[in-house]
């Protein structure tokens, strides 16, 4: 979907703040870009759609080099989020979602019904909001006026720089949450920077982590946590930025499913922090986890109390 091939950016002077990178980012991947500042992750977010440009090596989008796209083409098919949230403030909530939607020349009824599908998404009532302007909103329902119009004209992709980083901690965890209800529902390429490694954790399938221009590890939370690369991942991940140690794959936990669980009525992500299931079982014996969509299996109280004494003694607690 998103292939870099030894993309360096150096800027005047001389520094470079990317140094011969290769990876790629694979179609419906909620793709996280972590690392120190100055570690060339948010240049590298922003030579995807050209704001700024490779200075070496080749970069694709769908297997077409970026530089091949007519500008505007590739801008309308990214969408991009920044931490600034940047509505328009002379402009009511549904003028600014339907900015880009007008610019496709989209009908006037297709745009007001992706208006009303959005708003429901994150939760705002489209009667009660669309006609405000920016400034009657908190900055966390302004935040999702911002998430909701980089998707109003259904991007391919979505670029998303520090986006919740400004935000209070109660409305940076409503829109994490929002986002993993909307990676499930829309399966986007989503290429997100954070400087916060609980929030990677929370919402990556996979973590790129950065530094000094160079990719160091790339994998899933759970082998970012259990297989760092090195020292310098192993103390990014479990030093200066806050012991991590409550990161479980929920599959290690799960049986088959079988009759009786097909009759259980509470389902949970296969996402979802083992302490939320912990809280499910507290009611229920067992919970059904899901990916995608599909029941994978489900997980009973007894597996999680013997996982956790397990996880105990082997952390040495």
């Amino acid at each position: 979907m998103i292939r870099f091939e030894n993309v360096t950016k150096e800027f005047l002077g001389g520094s470079v703040a990317v140094n011969s990178v290769d990876f790629e980012i694979e179609q419906g991947e909620f793709f996280v870009m972590i690392g120190p500042s100055g570690c060339g992750k948010t240049t590298t977010l922003k030579m995807i759609n050209r704001l700024i440009p490779l200075s070496d090596g080749t970069l694709y989008i769908n297997e077409k080099k970026i530089s091949e796209y007519d500008i505007h083409e590739l801008r309308w098919n990214i969408g991009y989020v920044l931490q600034q949230i940047a509505l328009f403030p002379h402009m009511t909530i549904e003028e600014n979602i339907a900015i880009v939607p007008e610019m496709k020349k989209w009908k006037k009824e297709q745009i007001k019904a992706r208006i009303h599908e959005l708003m429901d998404m994150v939760g705002l009532d489209y009667h009660t909001y669309a006609h405000r302007k920016p400034s009657e909103l908190s900055g966390g329902q302004q935040q999702r006026i911002g998430v909701i119009r980089a998707l109003a004209a259904d991007p391919e992709i979505i670029l998303m720089d520090e986006p919740f980083s400004a935000l209070d901690p109660i409305s940076r965890e409503k829109l994490q949450d929002d986002m993993l209800a909307l990676k499930k529902n829309l399966k986007k390429t989503t290429v997100f920077v954070t400087h916060d490694m609980q929030e990677a954790l929370k919402l990556a399938d996979r973590i790129c982590i950065m530094r000094e221009g160079k990719v160091v590890q790339i994998g899933t939370p759970h082998e970012i946590v259990t297989n760092p690369a090195d020292d310098f991942v192993k103390e990014f991940v479990g030093g200066k930025y806050g012991k991590v140690t409550n990161i479980y794959n929920l599959e290690e936990l799960m049986e088959p499913l079988d009759s009786a669980a097909l009759s259980i009525e509470v389902v949970a992500s296969v996402s979802t922090p083992l302490k939320e299931i912990v809280d499910i079982l507290t009611e229920h014996d067992k919970v059904i986890i899901e990916k995608d969509g599909q029941h994978m299996g489900s997980i009973n109280r007894s597996a999680v109390m013997k996982y956790i004494s397990a996880n105990l003694l082997r952390e040495g607690v």
